[in-house]
């Protein structure tokens, strides 16, 4: 079971080009200061403008980092089942822990076509699958009987849930049972997606403040709840910011004002405005991650 603070890692760039020693510093990092687990190559990390070699040498040097030392879940969507067919079977091979595959994008298919979708992942590649449900993004929104029947295949094991919507943890797990991994994919939200049923949060947040991540996850499962509405307060104003513009423009300006990697951003995104940058400075100053 996956669980706590896990972190969808940015794609650090150097010159147009992927900035090894940055992305593997920005691994480490997130280790040492508590992160349960990483996703390289999700949305975040810029996955639809990566090439299909960057995108496997990325998967290559978060494993190559770890070491071991955390779950590295890697994303491996796509809008076509072959292509994600593929990534995943490189995941496998590379030594990734699970794949983390989003409902096809644009091409919107039928919830029989989300099944079939996966069910076709799931049988060229003998790795754990999370499904990635996040239908702002996708256009489509698997609902919670398909997610049921997906459950029956013993390598889909849980969900990684971006809907927004906080009545879906209790109705999947009510649905599916509780063993079923429930993973948040919207930081603001994730106590009461806690709360709900759910195990931990992949999170954009997690890149800038790792530490006051963990922490929040940790103080839930030792039922502190004081701590956790602390840090859940305290952390609201960045994740406000991060969001301001399409993500990751914020979060790798963000990263970059800590020092650790350039901000570049591939096209068709840009750098966030002037003045969603000084929102950002400030959330940063307001929250206080020393």
């Amino acid at each position: 079971m996956f669980n706590g603070s896990i972190c969808a890692l940015i794609t650090p760039f150097k010159n147009g080009e992927i900035d090894d020693d940055a992305f593997q510093s920005l691994v480490d990092w997130q280790i040492t200061q508590g992160t349960s687990g990483l996703v390289p190559v999700g949305t975040t990390g810029e996955s639809p403008t990566l090439s299909h070699g960057e995108h496997k040498r990325v998967v290559d040097m978060c494993i190559e980092a770890t070491a071991g030392r955390v779950p590295v879940i890697a994303g491996t969507g796509s809008n076509s089942t072959e292509e994600a067919i593929m990534l995943t079977r490189h995941a496998k091979e590379a030594g990734a822990d699970a794949a983390l595959v989003v409902c096809p994008y644009y091409n919107k298919p039928t919830q029989e076509g989300l099944y079939e979708h996966y069910r076709a992942v799931h049988d060229a590649a003998e790795l754990p699958v999370i499904i990635y449900n996040i239908p702002g993004r996708s256009g489509v929104d698997m609902s919670v009987a398909t997610m049921a029947r997906l459950s029956n295949l013993p390598n889909i094991i849980g969900v990684k849930d971006a809907t927004r919507d906080l009545s879906r943890p209790l109705e999947t797990r009510l649905a599916i049972g509780p063993d079923f991994c429930q993973l948040s994919g919207e930081d603001a939200t994730v106590v009461a997606f806690l709360a709900q049923g759910g195990h931990g949060c992949i999170s954009v947040t997690c890149n800038v403040a790792p530490a006051l991540c963990a922490q929040l996850h940790q103080a839930w499962r030792e039922g502190q709840m004081h701590t956790v509405q602390r840090l859940r307060d305290r952390l609201m104003p960045l994740h406000d910011a991060l969001f301001l513009e399409s993500s990751p423009g914020p979060v790798k300006y963000a990263v970059h004002i800590l020092g650790r990697c350039s901000p570049e951003i591939r096209l068709p995104l840009v750098q966030p405005r002037e003045d969603i940058k000084a929102k950002i400075r400030e959330a940063i100053t307001l929250v206080d991650m020393a």
